[in-house]
């Protein structure tokens, strides 16, 4: 084991060069670790002999063991980085990691507010206030055109159309789209330029919508707490996230009869099939009320 023990060192110095996460090497070498462990207690082997025969066996056995597929992958993607190691290490000649497939993973439905529920958190914010006028500003927006939290902290001033209630956002892959929103967020960011925003950013030039209390742009962290303080000024009791809102904004459209290319549009999803996973909610949705209010359910 003292030759496999070393090339593991050497692994794990190679990541920490590479600038890895000190918890990402950690979890790297461990899986690894443990795939050395299985190699030579059941197959007699080291680790630079081994086949993709022997890593498909350590999967099943892991897989056996009731761990979760997520997991699966994850301790997958540490033996090809391993693997992709030895080679540029010149340790091994062939990567035997390189057929090792994934194991699939069921994606799960996404968790969506009632509208019962967006309506409260949006309407406790309702002082005359910079900062709450601010507050549901966003608020409104983030549900109103199903933005992701990183869409609207980087709305500028120029990107608002509020007369024809248009936002030009920049979503993954720095593609940019223009989404639609209703009169309410429209209401409430006019509201918010007029009598807010200038009491935040005083005599600076910032382009951005959202500021912080200091008069700069507002960080994720930052929107974070202030949707806390609103959940739970809402009596909400369970935990709520901004991709709730977006999550919420497709499923209430499907619910309402909503063209399914036209929500993938708005939410500027590449493939439709990221999409659909929305008419799974509404679905799940109908069942619910089905089995909680049908005298033979």
């Amino acid at each position: 084991m003292k030759q496999t023990s070393g090339i593991i060192k050497d692994f794990e110095n190679f990541l920490i060069a590479e600038g890895d996460e000190l918890s990402t090497i950690q979890t790297y070498v461990c899986d690894v670790t443990q795939l050395a462990t299985f190699l030579t207690m059941q197959h007699n082997k080291k680790l630079v002999s081994a086949s993709i025969d022997d890593l498909r066996k350590y999967v099943h056995a892991i897989y056996d063991t009731g761990l979760m597929p997520a997991s699966i992958n994850r301790k997958i993607s540490s033996i090809r980085s391993f693997y992709r190691f030895l080679i540029f290490a010149k340790k091994i000649e062939a990567n035997p990691s390189t057929d090792l497939e994934l194991m699939k993973v069921g994606r799960k439905l996404p968790v969506i507010l009632s509208i019962a529920e967006i309506t409260k958190i949006i309407e406790v914010a309702k002082e005359n206030t910079p900062l709450v006028l601010r507050d549901r500003a966003c608020l409104e927006i983030l549900y109103g055109a199903g933005l992701r939290i990183s869409e609207l902290l980087g709305v500028r001033l120029a990107d608002l159309d509020l007369v024809n209630h248009l936002v030009k956002v920049v979503g993954k892959g720095n593609k940019q789209r223009i989404v639609p929103f209703g009169k309410k967020a429209a209401k409430s960011i006019e509201h918010y330029l007029a009598n807010g925003r200038p009491g935040l950013v005083r005599d600076r030039v910032v382009p951005f919508l959202v500021l912080n209390a200091r008069g700069k742009r507002m960080s994720r962290m930052g929107f974070l707490k202030i949707l806390r303080k609103y959940r739970i000024k809402a009596g909400i009791n369970k935990r709520v996230t901004p991709h709730m809102f977006r999550h919420s904004f497709a499923t209430h459209l499907l619910e309402a009869g909503a063209d399914l290319r036209a929500v993938q549009e708005l939410l500027g999803h590449v493939d439709i099939s990221t999409t659909q996973i929305y008419t799974h909610v509404d679905r799940e949705y109908l069942r619910e009320i089905y089995r909680e209010h049908h005298p033979r359910a």
